[in-house]
């Protein structure tokens, strides 16, 4: 049983380190001798051993050793996190491998101690007569929910906010808005839309031609441009309602390129590739957040008597939105118990029996592209304004894969879900920023990882939307 482990453990780190070293092991540089290869041999053998040792942990623990796997990963895990290494990447890999190994030891000694016959996915573990199952967690998503906005709330104001953690926590909260308004299409009426980004643009560029050639203030603008990509969604949902599945994808898939491609070439109103620049930023009652205020207006700091710091206008920014990622989120937790929501779940499990029932396909699904097109073009309308410049390079394909992979990474249909696969998918590659070509590589590992282990999403049950109350028989 062990040497066959050790085997399969050995080919699949030779496997590994044949793969990693043209691709990891091998770097160029443009010297002063001109093109050389840099080779990192050290780095890709390091990380062959802890392929060779995961691999031999997990198979151990399949086999029933996880009593004796448990303590050794944790020890390791301990001594990697003060152990020498080639790289920072291999260190982190290191220390959350043995952690992880040890918690995945620890959760099958508790399954095999105390004989639980459900799967591992329906609960978390059971210790002195507690028993904590899937569906008391999602009894509990309120309060969840209710605890997670308090920290965002509160988050500014302790020792984790720096410039660059309130930079992330914007572009997270800005995403999870676009991935809650692409999870009324997609999660609650089942319509896959792979060009939804062009909403995301429709709605940066009405706020911004709006601000510069009207003179329109955001707070104004901002419904404006959700109303914008809203009539845009209804417009193209009406010549592709006859379509389905993949067929449907592919017409939003060219939409999102048109769009894109217009604002490339339509360079009298959108300048082109050189995009617009000198966007006018959000207000606060008429306040601006700078040093010195524009003609006729007040700065902030000016108005309250305090010194100014660039962090308050940051910190206003994240305040809009995670007011608007609340507004948003509670809007479709609403929307989805209301008929029309009920209807949507309908459409999405079986269009043909929701026909049968007298359900109006051509409304519901005219309303599940409008509305989540007016929640993109509002998270647009937001982007113009933090940047102060947009072009048509920040609407690629590329932003459209990455909000469907949140979307169906945290669970289908699941909003608390959907922040976590958020935080994951944005947040982490930001962590690793600092270990440059590495990052993207533990970015790829960590979706890996995901789909092995949760294939359903991050939160792949939903609590049902309709609650049947049980009735007792009184005698």
């Amino acid at each position: 049983m062990v040497s066959a482990r050790l085997k399969d453990a050995l080919i699949t780190a030779l496997i590994a380190a044949v793969l990693a070293l043209p691709l990891a092991g091998a770097r160029t540089i443009d010297g002063v001798n001109g093109l050389t290869v840099e080779w990192h041999v050290v780095d890709v053998a390091v990380a062959a051993a802890l392929i060779f040792l995961g691999r031999l942990s997990i198979g151990l623990i399949i086999d029933g050793l996880a009593a004796y796997i448990a303590p050794l990963a944790l020890i390791f895990g301990v001594v990697a996190a003060y152990m020498p290494m080639p790289s920072p990447f291999l260190k982190t890999v290191a220390v959350i491998g043995g952690f992880s190994i040890a918690g995945r030891a620890a959760f099958e000694i508790l399954r095999r101690r105390f004989r639980s016959t459900h799967h591992p996915g329906h609960w978390i573990t059971s210790f002195a007569g507690i028993t904590l199952k899937s569906e008391g967690i999602l009894k509990n998503l309120t309060a969840v929910s209710l605890l997670l906005f308090v920290f965002m709330l509160v988050f500014p104001f302790t020792p984790l906010s720096t410039r660059y953690s309130m930079d992330v926590a914007i572009m997270v909260l800005t995403y999870v808005v676009l991935a809650w308004g692409l999870n009324i299409t997609v999660g609650f009426a089942g319509l896959l839309d792979l060009g939804y980004v062009a909403f995301y643009a429709l709605g940066a560029y009405s706020y911004a031609l709006l601000a510069q050639s009207i003179g329109i203030g955001f707070w104004t603008a901002l419904p404006v441009a959700g109303i914008i990509a809203a009539i845009a969604g209804f417009l193209l949902g009406f010549p592709v309602l006859r379509l389905r599945g993949d067929y449907f994808a592919i017409v939003t898939l060219g939409f999102g390129e048109i769009v894109r491609l217009v604002l490339t070439n339509w360079t009298t109103l959108t300048n082109g590739p050189n995009g617009i620049s000198g966007i006018p930023r959000p207000t606060l009652f008429g306040l601006e957040f700078a040093r010195d205020a524009s003609e006729g207006r007040k700065a902030f700091h000016e108005f309250f008597g305090i010194a100014f710091d660039p962090m308050q206008r940051v910190m206003f920014l994240y305040y809009i939105i995670l007011t608007l990622a609340f507004v948003v989120g509670v809007f479709s937790v609403r929307l989805r118990r209301l008929p029309i929501g009920r209807a949507w779940e309908a459409f999405r499990e079986d269009e043909i029996a929701c026909a049968a029932l007298g359900i109006n396909r051509t409304r519901i699904k005219l309303a599940a592209y409008s509305l989540g097109a007016m929640v993109a073009g509002l998270a647009g309308a937001f982007f113009a304004a933090r940047q102060g410049f947009i072009s048509p390079e920040s609407f690629t394909f590329q932003e459209s894969a990455t909000i469907l992979a949140i979307v169906i990474l945290g669970g289908v249909g699941n909003p608390l879900g959907i922040v976590l696969a958020a935080v994951f998918i944005i947040g982490l590659p930001e962590l690793f920023r600092e270990l440059e070509q590495y990052r993207m590589l533990a970015f790829g590992a960590g979706m890996m990882l995901i789909m092995v282990w949760r294939p359903g999403g991050l939160m792949a049950v939903r609590e049902p939307t309709v609650r049947l109350r049980a009735i007792e028989n009184k005698v």
